[in-house]
């Protein structure tokens, strides 16, 4: 895998990411129409004022493999939140885990984290696994706390990594 900012030129591979079933269940912010509207995704991303979005590249062949990013940091707290979402393509190769492994330990060396924050859905099983595979501790559940793409508020996991 590579990790580089956001660019214009994913934007048709952000598109077809944000199209599938599992990322419209998982991630309910995720809602990109059209191409315009994944090109203005890409750039709103690429501006790291309030958090660090990665694209993730296949290192083998240049192909978009996903997004994985920090948000709601807060130095004062030393803390920040991760999230990401993987390509159907590139699913089940440890690629999750390992980015996620990578950006925790890129925010606590360059950004001064002492604690990444992951939450899921308790019914996506394949995130809770990227969690405990990269190290994140499972913490609590913090029941319908969160409304997903279905409608329904769903339970979350919160795990972390300290």
């Amino acid at each position: 895998m590579r990790l580089r900012p956001p660019h214009v030129d994913d934007a048709p591979a952000v598109l077809a990411l944000a199209r599938d079933p599992d990322v419209r269940l998982w991630n309910p912010r995720c809602r990109i129409p059209d191409e315009p509207a994944a090109v203005a995704a890409c750039l709103a991303d690429a501006d790291w004022t309030t958090g660090a979005t990665f694209s993730i590249l296949d290192e083998a062949t240049g192909t978009y493999a996903g997004t994985i990013a920090l948000h709601d940091i807060d130095p004062g707290r030393a803390q920040a939140h991760i999230g990401y979402r993987i390509a159907p393509w590139t699913r089940e190769r440890g690629l999750a885990t390992a980015c996620v492994r990578t950006v925790a330990g890129w925010a606590s060396a360059k950004l001064g984290m002492r604690r990444i924050v992951l939450t899921h859905a308790v019914e996506n099983i394949a995130s809770c696994r990227v969690a405990e595979k990269a190290g994140f501790a499972l913490t609590g559940t913090t029941p319908a706390s969160k409304r997903f793409g279905d409608g329904l508020l769903h339970d979350e996991h919160v795990h972390a990594l300290t």
